[in-house]
This record gives structure tokens, C-alpha cells and sequence, in this order.
């Protein structure tokens, strides 16, 4: 049985001591556990070394109903009797818990509680009841699906938030929000944003914008660490526009990411490594972020290699425990030290006719620790094809030049080129690919994918959201879909070598506000239209003596998406 004393904020579990709420750390690792698997949350943040939990889920059991249950289980009340125990073991252990409402499978049927029940009321009494039985001082709302769309709910959900915490500051208890929201991977969606516009407006105190930096489903393969980063960049500049009294360090101090370590339900392209985990601990602690968490606490284990989104193992190589053992030095405002480093390429794709070549950048970064010397090789070339790297070692930071040569004979396709770096921390790799072309000396031949009907973006290497649209097109199946922001065109090119001095003419249709096409390297020229129907822009240009040039379409700077289809180049 629970006790509360609500004047000054204490629970008594059981025969246990009263215990005094304590608000989360300024800095907090919280993974997510959970709560439908039989597990025991104490158990597991025992064995993994994570003093504070996000317990998912809580949902009412039934559309319409204003009573929540641990996974919308009517056998698992909001009681101490259901996780009390375990809760109290991590409390006494110096941790706490994060229940969060919500989740995909509530935001789908209508079951979580802001969705589900009408009165504003009886969803801020469920909210306080987490607070006065289980002691806990911050409650995680997850939105994502329909819930991001039900402007109802949205509503109800956070006058419920004002009203518990007018609640909270008369009687004493600590309570903070935060809203756990899917993002892209340059800030958060207007659906989302949306969300936080309505908690101003209705004078609702957001603790945490917690940012679901995982399964963007956006076609484009992600370094999923760097992902993270330019989500949170986004969210900020978005947080400033709400909150425009608070300093930079104020609203860093609002934002918590939430990663899927390994393979996200994407699939490969989104897979977040041993490496990235390093690498966002350190970022989020230079930084200042407020949470740093995964999902989910069962799948921190390599049991499953190759998986893509498994519910009970992270589908990588990997210790048991190793994401939270990367993860918790957060909690103290520590950062994990190992020397780390990343591999690039730009531009990261090429293609070449029969006796033609391309070059391209290596670059290597320090991504956490110092600087280290990385040997640089390269694999996958075919039989014909020369590559060559200048030179074949640098100090992370440093880069070097890819030079690839293709033989008369060479196979028209496309042909992945592995460049690997290796030093004394571990190796990572990046993927130049090159695409030889069916003949030399231009024509539509030299331009690969000019009409997207592979159904994929490759070789065309595109910014952040850029990805194959099957609407609108001009012809066929596929057209790109390119996604202008503040921030950026939505650009998406491809490099490919023509015969130098020669004059070419570049087609291609478009659809949107500023498109462009146009080439640069060793041609300049570009041509732009703004139009809500298909139109064709025509470019003309003479290369110089290299004959290595970039064609390209953006749109421009927050004017709206535009699609690309149908380019000739001749």
C-alpha cells in the first residue's frame, strides 16, 4: 500500500522509510526498459550499470477510457503493488524512474491517455498519481504517429501538463515533462513542433524536448552519430524561436536524444555503432544536453547480428551492457575518453566512362579522445579499375586524395569501392561508389539513374530527407523528392568525367518553388524555375581541359520541397 503525504512531497512504499523527492540530475543517462517483458527493472539497472530508467509504456486499456495501465494491461494498475518494489530498489540505489505515456502502439489506437479520455482533469489526476505512488519527479509523454495529428489531444494533454504542475508547486512535490518526439535528422517535423507551440500557448513548463534520433525513414543512409548531432542543432534553433527569454546554454539544457543502438527499424542504412555511441556521450556532454537515452535497455546485447529492429538485441557486434556502460559517465557529467575517429568521402560517388577517371577527398575526423594516425586502403574495385590513395596514411583530421582510373573494357555498372581506415582505436570505413558508364564522350549514357527508376538515389549523393518520391513524377515509377530547409537547398548531385572542351546540353524536369539545375567543377552554368506543375530547365555548358564535372538540382532555402525526374545529358 502507498502512502502520500502531498504537502511536502513524500511516499512511503510499503513498511520502507519516507523518502524525499529528488529532481533528476542536470544531466541524466535514462535508457528506455521495457515494461511488457516480465523483466525486473532493478535487476537490469543493477546488471547494467544504469542508475535511472525510462519505463515504457503506460496507455488506458481501451479507447475512450481515462484510466491508465502499465501496457494498457488491466492487471497492472498505476499501484505499488505493480513495479513499486523494483522502483523503490532504484531509488534506495541513488537512480529513479521515468514513467512515459505513450508510444507507438498507444499513439495508433487511440489508448494513450490524452488521446483516449476527454476530461482534462482526470488525465492530470493520472499524471499526479505516478508522482504520489511511485515518487517519481519526471513523467515522459511519447508522441509519435496519430497522436502527432489528434490537434484534440495535443490540446487536452497539455493543459493537463499546467494543471499538475500548479499542482506540484502548491504542494510541494517535484515535477518535470518531457516530450519524446520523432525527428529528422535536420530538427523536428511541423507536427511536432506543433506540440511544443501548443505547450507555450497554454502555459504548459517543458523540462525536455527528447528527440527520437532513429528511424528517419528518409532513404538516405546515415552516419547515424552525425545524424544526431544536426537533429539537435535543428531542435535548438527551433526551441530559440519558442523560448526567445532563454540563453543558448538554457535551451541545450532542454534538449535529450534518445538513440536505437544498432539496427534501427529502418534497417542497415540506419545503423548507430560501438563508435557513434562514444561519439554522441562526448557531444552530449561538451554540449550540456539534459537526457541522453536508447531503446531499449533489452536490447543492449549482440545476440542477434544482422537483425533489423528486434525488441530484444541490437542486431551489431557488441558486449552485454555495452551502450550503457557507453552512456551512463553522462549521468555524473563525465564523458568516455577513447580515441576515436571517422571516414568520409565527397563527393561520394562518380560516374566514368570507359578511359576516363574521377578523384575525390578522404577526410578523416576526431571524433572523440586525440587525434591518432589512420592507414588508409581501399577494396572492391573491379578488374580494370586503378585506385590509388595519396597519401595511404594520415593523423585524424588529416585528409587524402581517391584516384580512380577506368580501362577501356571495364563493364558498364555500378561498383561499390570500400575505403577503409584502421588505427590502434579500431577501423571504420566509407562507401565511394562509381558507376561506369555504357560509353564515353557524353550523351544521356554518361549520367546515371537520370530518371530515379532504380528506385533508390544512388550515385546521386543528396543533402538531409532528400529521397525517391513514386508522387508526382514525370514518367515512369520514381522521381527525387529533394527537402529544402533553413538550413540548406535539399541539393543532390553526381560527379561524372566528360571529354574535355566539348560543349553539352543538361535537361532535366522539375516541380517547386527556386528549382535549379545546373553544373559546376569543370563548367559553371545553372538555370532556375518556379512552378506547382512539371517544367523542363535546359542548361548548356563547354567543359574545360579536366572534363570532371557535378550536375546538380536543389530548390532553395526553406521554399518547400522540390522533385526532380527525366535528365539527358547530351
Amino acid at each position: 500500500m502507498t502512502t502520500a503525504t502531498a504537502s511536502i512531497g513524500l511516499v512511503t512504499f510499503g513498511a520502507g522509510a519516507a523518502q524525499a523527492a529528488t529532481a533528476m540530475p542536470a544531466h541524466v543517462a535514462a535508457p528506455y526498459f521495457e515494461a511488457w517483458t516480465g523483466d525486473s527493472p532493478a535487476t537490469l539497472a543493477s546488471q547494467s550499470g544504469n542508475k535511472y530508467l525510462t519505463m515504457a509504456f503506460l496507455q488506458t486499456a481501451s479507447s475512450g477510457s481515462c484510466s491508465a495501465y502499465w501496457n494498457g494491461s488491466t492487471s497492472q494498475p498505476v499501484s505499488s503493488s505493480v513495479f513499486g518494489s523494483d522502483i523503490a530498489t532504484i531509488q534506495a540505489n541513488g537512480g529513479n524512474v521515468i514513467p512515459s505515456f505513450g508510444g507507438y502502439t498507444a499513439d495508433t489506437t487511440n489508448t494513450d491517455i490524452a488521446d483516449s479520455c476527454t476530461t482534462v482533469s482526470s488525465i492530470a489526476s493520472v499524471y499526479e498519481s505516478l508522482v504520489t505512488t511511485y515518487n517519481v519527479t519526471r513523467i515522459d509523454l511519447d508522441i509519435e504517429a496519430n497522436s502527432l495529428s489528434n490537434s484534440a489531444g495535443i490540446d487536452r494533454r497539455n493543459k493537463a501538463v499546467a494543471q499538475v504542475e500548479s499542482w506540484a508547486a502548491s504542494t510541494g512535490h517535484t515535477v518535470q515533462f518531457s516530450y519524446t518526439l520523432p525527428t529528422t535528422a535536420s530538427g523536428l517535423a511541423s507536427n511536432a513542433l506543433a506540440v511544443l507551440q501548443n505547450a507555450v500557448s497554454n502555459g504548459a513548463r517543458v523540462d525536455v524536448a527528447n528527440i527520437m534520433t532513429f528511424d528517419y525513414y528518409d532513404g538516405a543512409t546515415h552516419e547515424m552519430a552525425t545524424s544526431t548531432q544536426t537533429a539537435a542543432n535543428g531542435l535548438h534553433s527551433q526551441l530559440a524561436s519558442l523560448y526567445p527569454s532563454k540563453t543558448s546554454a538554457q535551451l541545450w539544457a532542454m534538449i535529450g536524444v534518445t538513440e536505437m543502438p544498432g539496427i534501427d527499424d529502418y534497417g542497415a542504412a540506419e545503423t548507430f555503432t560501438t563508435a557513434d555511441a562514444t561519439t554522441v556521450e562526448n557531444w552530449a556532454a561538451a554540449t550540456g544536453i539534459n537526457t541522453l537515452s536508447f531503446w531499449a535497455l533489452q536490447r543492449d546485447n549482440g545476440n542477434c547480428p544482422g537483425t533489423a529492429g528486434s525488441g530484444s538485441c541490437s542486431g551489431i557486434s557488441q558486449s552485454t551492457w555495452y551502450f550503457s556502460k557507453a552512456f551512463e559517465p553522462f549521468t555524473s557529467g563525465g564523458s568516455t575518453s577513447t580515441n576515436d575517429f571517422s571516414v568520409s568521402a565527397s563527393p561520394a560517388s562518380a560516374s566514368v566512362a570507359p578511359g576516363g577517371s574521377a578523384s575525390a577527398t578522404v577526410s578523416t575526423a576526431v571524433s572523440s579522445g586525440s587525434a591518432q594516425t589512420v592507414s588508409l586502403t581501399t577494396s572492391g574495385a573491379p578488374s580494370g579499375v586503378t585506385v590509388s590513395l595519396s597519401p595511404t596514411s594520415v593523423t585524424a583530421g588529416g585528409t587524402s586524395t581517391l584516384s580512380v582510373t577506368v580501362g577501356s573494357s571495364v563493364a558498364a555498372g555500378t561498383y561499390p569501392i570500400q575505403i577503409t581506415g584502421t588505427a590502434a582505436s579500431g577501423s571504420h570505413s566509407t562507401t565511394y561508389s562509381l558507376t561506369v558508364t555504357s560509353s564515353g564522350g557524353g550523351g544521356s549514357g554518361s549520367l546515371s539513374n537520370a530518371g530515379f527508376e532504380t528506385g533508390s538515389l544512388s550515385p546521386w549523393t543528396c543533402q538531409s530527407g532528400g529521397a525517391v518520391a513514386t508522387s508526382p513524377v514525370h514518367s515512369g515509377s520514381y522521381a527525387a523528392k529533394l527537402a529544402p530547409t533553413s538550413s540548406q537547398t535539399g541539393e543532390c548531385d553526381q560527379t561524372i568525367s566528360l571529354k574535355a572542351n566539348t560543349t553539352y546540353t543538361l535537361k532535366g524536369w522539375v516541380q517547386g518553388n527556386y528549382a535549379y539545375i545546373g553544373v559546376s567543377g569543370d563548367a559553371s552554368a545553372s538555370n532556375w524555375t518556379s512552378s506547382s506543375s512539371w517544367s523542363q530547365l535546359t542548361v548548356s555548358f563547354t567543359t574545360g581541359s579536366s572534363g570532371t564535372v557535378t550536375i546538380y538540382v536543389h530548390g532553395w532555402y526553406a521554399q518547400g520541397s522540390v522533385y526532380a525526374d527525366d535528365f539527358t545529358l547530351a
